[in-house]
């Protein structure tokens, strides 16, 4: 990263550290593969035999929200838009508390028994549905998460002093290397036990590194510094650049989809015990939503106040006309390997890691049980025993973390990390959203409607900048435009073409 290779930055993390991290490490890996006894069939390994209760859902849930990559994209924001950034946390948690207490999607997909969304697609639409959906899904999920190593190595880098990007690379495929051991063998009962475990360990980290920073910098300093770097941006998200009105609808839809419709979250709402269970998750999950975007953005303020003291950094971070994306990244852990006392920071990073690792195993959990229950088993031609379809799963969660490993550290990340996700989850849910919707609360929905809401919904991914590169054209805003445009077009088109071309069958509908 341009400038961050020469600086000298001493970090406080220590062999005390480094002792914590590998015993959490450790007892993370032993947890999740003593789930193994659980398992019986595919239904354990999915949705972990539907048994999940509410305070284990809500700390799962949060645990798989609050990954590393979360605290990262999220300390970038609040290091680029200071305290208009926390407008974001209020609007995703209003989103969670809508779904909790109208059960919007979530209840019905309960009550359907369903292990994935597209599942849902095959009895609404058709075999051929949950194929599309299955397939976009999976692939939309896996790019969205083909920046987690990328964030985390730049974490562990800074906050541990450790400059060589060979070394990072080794450190982060090993971790990638357990979860991916644990989530295979375990399934989603390891990835609900591992979670509680690392929700617990990661909120202590959060709250005491919350507190450190308050006490070290003030709240009255931190409002002031920020109104001096930033001016009124700083704290109106209506006047910051990297925000404004259109952008706060697009989060606050983002936050809707965030809860109802992206597989990750729907999970738990396929594994919980009952329905009430269903919504008292996303209701107490709200308040999760809500903290777990607070806390990343005040450290990425609190990172902004401290490299705007000290003039070598400040030359790094915040030049005229602002630092690169990957740059910002980088300025919350530095400022934390400076700041948090030997010892602590050893438990800061254990809470980080086990933030990270909870996300790895949902993630890759998710994205290889859509593609082996939505893709691989359609198409097969004799139905899969339930050894097959696990033996399957853990093959492609194995083929997913390669990819991961090639992506997250080769793509030319040119927007901010959190816009870049949205993008990448665009691709998916904004279609996705129509067809679950309209199938679930319209009958006049159809198999072509739902194709075509799907299609429509691809055109995301010429907001990437990569894609805006090589098509020669640059989009007003941060991202928000083409999903706010193709959102209404996907459902404009999902009951145009169910009009036009209504389903000759009608069991089901």
């Amino acid at each position: 990263m341009d400038g961050l290779a020469s600086l000298s930055v001493q970090s406080n993390f220590g062999v005390a550290d480094w002792a914590i991290v590998i015993a959490f490490l450790v007892a993370s890996t032993i947890a999740g593969m003593w789930a193994m006894r659980y398992i019986r069939d595919m239904d354990d390994y999915v949705v972990a035999g539907r048994s999940v209760r509410t305070y284990l859902g809500v700390a799962s849930m949060i645990a798989a929200e609050l990954g590393l990559v979360t605290v990262m994209y999220s300390a970038q924001k609040g290091f680029a838009c200071g305290f208009a950034a926390f407008a974001i946390a209020g609007l995703s948690a209003i989103a969670g508390l809508i779904v909790g207490r109208t059960g919007f999607i979530v209840v019905p997909l309960r009550k359907m028994g369903v292990m994935t969304i597209p599942e849902f697609y095959e009895g609404r639409y058709g075999k051929d549905v949950r194929l599309l959906g299955g397939a976009i899904l999976a692939a939309s999920g896996i790019l969205n998460m083909g920046m987690f190593l990328y964030a985390d190595s730049v974490f562990v880098t800074n906050v541990m002093g450790m400059h060589d990007p060979d070394t990072i690379k080794w450190a982060m495929t090993i971790i990638l290397g357990l979860v991916l051991l644990y989530t295979a063998v375990g399934g989603m009962i390891s990835v609900v036990f591992t979670d509680y475990l690392q929700y617990t360990i990661m909120a202590i980290g959060l709250l005491l590194t919350s507190f450190l920073l308050m006490r070290h910098f003030g709240w009255i300093h931190i409002l002031q510094d920020v109104q001096q770097i930033k001016g009124a941006e700083g704290i109106n998200p209506l006047l910051s650049p990297k925000m404004g009105p259109w952008y706060l609808l697009w989060m606050l839809f983002l936050g809707f989809i965030g809860s109802c419709i992206w597989q990750t979250s729907v999970m738990r709402a396929t594994s919980a015990e009952s329905e009430k269970v269903v919504r008292r998750t996303y209701s107490w999950g709200s308040v999760g939503f809500l903290v777990r975007f607070l806390i990343p953005y005040f450290w990425g303020i609190c990172a902004m106040v401290f490299v705007y003291r000290d003039p070598q950094l400040r030359a790094i971070f915040l030049p005229a006309g602002g630092a690169a994306p990957k740059v910002e990244l980088a300025a919350m852990p530095i400022a934390l390997s400076k700041l948090m006392p030997a010892g602590l920071i050893g438990l800061l990073t254990a809470g980080m890691l086990a933030a990270a690792m909870s996300t790895y195993n949902t993630y890759l959990h998710t994205w290889s049980a859509v593609l082996t229950q939505d893709v691989v088993s359609p198409l097969s031609r004799a139905p899969l025993s339930p050894k097959q379809r696990i033996l399957i799963a853990r093959v492609i969660m194995c083929v997913i973390a390669f990819f991961l490993l090639v992506w997250g550290l080769w793509y030319p990340l040119g927007e901010d990390l959190w816009d870049y996700m949205a993008i990448t989850g665009a691709i998916y849910f904004t279609g996705a959203f129509a067809a679950l919707a309209g199938g679930i609360y319209w009958k006049g929905g159809s198999r072509v409607g739902a194709y075509g809401a799907f299609i429509v919904s691809l055109f995301n991914v010429v907001a990437l900048k990569p894609m805006q590169d090589l098509l020669g054209v640059t989009w007003p805003g941060n991202g928000e435009w083409p999903g706010l445009v193709i959102v209404p077009v996907t459902c404009i088109v999902y009951v145009v073409l169910s009009v036009c071309f209504p389903d000759r069958r009608t069991e089901g509908n």
